[in-house]
């Protein structure tokens, strides 16, 4: 049997605990261990050193590199730019991999043929088995079935010089990666799935975690410039609700417009319109769930906070991103 292709591990960091667990479980596992490990500290301010002593056997081959707060995609590329093997494989600090996964990585590059340009880990999230699972584990359990997360991708280094990495307009851990996939398969390139697996855990969040998300909403729009209207059916992206948060914003909007003009039929008619959109989309969060009160309350506050916060962030992105220029400089 042939050597597996050597790799390198990138690990892009803002210092959460988790990166311990990361670098713990990584050199644990068997077979074919990284030529090197790069963390990327992109913490704005550091304020100490990392926990890299849980690297164990592999901290003589861990490097560090700060990148100032820049965001992930640009931590990332800092980190594979500094590669010199034939493999970069992208890891997030809150995943940890299984004792098998390098043994298996092995496998999946000794396997590829020239034309593949990166192939996916498969995640597995686990959640909790005495309840039904709350609507932020529920949404993170949705990595298991997404296309080229980073969580877990090797590319061929080749491919991501001949892209130039990642775009660092996408700000947050959010479309970077389907942006990187579209780009390297426009290139020539193939993407495939593997099968190491690497257990992404549910992190722990505020009943208020969704708002945040919705700045991903501006992402979506530099991703249509760049790719077109269809790039969901290519990445095998989830469309979202945007839709339905413009539908409900423009009839709570309209409903206030109609009140302050004295159309008071209209302004009851549109305020129901609001009021039927808004129970369905908390509905459809909290059924599924563990329907405790606290989940509840939860879920028809941000109910109420999520169509309007998506609805502005979209427009944000319509207006910061006007003019990005599509791929093939077609407009």
């Amino acid at each position: 049997m042939s050597p597996a292709p050597a790799y390198s591990v990138v690990v892009p960091t803002i210092g959460r605990p988790c990166l311990a667990e990361c670098l713990r479980a990584l050199a644990a596992a068997e077979g074919h261990p990284p030529h090197e490990v790069i963390v990327v500290d992109d913490r704005p301010a550091p304020d100490g050193d990392l926990p890299l002593e849980p690297a164990g056997l592999l901290l003589d081959r861990v490097r560090t590199l700060r990148t100032g707060g820049r965001g992930p995609a640009a931590a990332r590329n800092a980190g594979w730019r500094t590669v010199r093997t034939p493999w970069t494989v992208f890891l997030d600090d809150d995943v940890q991999v299984l004792s098998h996964w390098s043994r298996l990585l092995a496998e999946d590059l000794r396997a590829a043929g020239e034309d593949v340009g990166g192939i996916q880990g498969r995640l597995r999230v686990p959640l909790p088995l005495d309840r039904r699972p709350t609507d932020w584990e529920r949404n993170t359990a949705g990595l298991e079935n997404a296309a080229w997360a980073t969580a877990d991708m090797a590319y061929r280094t080749a491919a991501l010089t001949r892209v130039d990495g990642f775009d660092e307009r996408f700000p947050r851990a959010f479309r970077e990666d389907a942006d990187l996939a579209l780009r390297v398969q426009r290139a020539g390139w193939t993407l495939c799935r593997g099968s190491r697996i690497t257990c992404h855990p549910v992190r722990p969040a505020h009943w208020w975690a969704s708002l945040p998300v919705q700045r991903g909403n501006a992402d979506d729009v530099l991703m249509n410039r760049l790719h077109g209207r269809d790039w969901w059916t290519r990445a095998q992206a989830s469309r979202g609700r945007l839709p339905r948060h413009l539908a409900v914003t423009g009839a709570a909007l309209a409903a206030a417009s109609c009140a302050l003009a004295g159309r008071r039929r209209t302004a009851v008619a549109l305020a129901a319109l609001w009021t039927l959109g808004t129970a369905e989309f908390a509905l459809t969060r909290i059924l599924p769930g563990p329907r405790i009160a606290r989940e509840i309350a939860g879920m028809l506050g941000t109910s109420v906070l999520i169509p309007p916060l998506a609805t502005r962030h979209w427009l944000r992105g319509v207006v910061r991103h006007r003019h990005a220029v599509p791929l093939g400089g077609d407009r």
